[in-house]
């Protein structure tokens, strides 16, 4: 791990904070701690995101990022890369590459990409072989 954890501001907390614990959960991710404004050193509200108690990926109230970011989420298995892009467009996310092989990549890639509701590329990747 060379990375402790990332975060974006976003144009709709709650939006994004409801989309993002729906796009995450099949995922094995869900909000595990929340700051208040008052509890922030730059004043705003923070959701973070993780397994296991850890929040690795944090959004804020501070408006959207931009330009537009790319974050990867690792999926343990190809059926959570597919039930990650599943869920998102569900959740109102765009396809920007339907869940399959990148062996460009790696010869195990195997991701989803969808454009989350401030237009940052979101993925879900796997490295397990079929």
């Amino acid at each position: 791990m060379i990375i402790d954890h990332i975060g974006l501001g976003v144009s709709d907390y709650e939006r994004a904070k409801a989309f993002y614990g729906r796009v995450l959960a099949p995922l094995g991710i869900a909000l595990v701690m929340e700051a208040t404004p008052d509890q922030m050193e730059n004043g705003v509200s923070a959701a973070g995101f993780g397994r296991d108690g850890r929040p690795d990926f944090w959004i804020g109230s501070d408006g959207r990022t931009t330009p537009p970011m790319h974050v990867a989420f690792v999926a343990r298995s190809r059926k959570e890369v597919d039930a990650f892009h599943e869920a998102a467009l569900a959740a109102g996310a765009s396809d920007n590459g339907a869940p399959g092989p990148r062996p460009h990549y790696g010869e195990y890639y195997y991701a989803a990409f969808v454009r989350d509701l401030d237009g940052h590329n979101i993925e879900a990747v796997c490295y397990a072989s079929a």
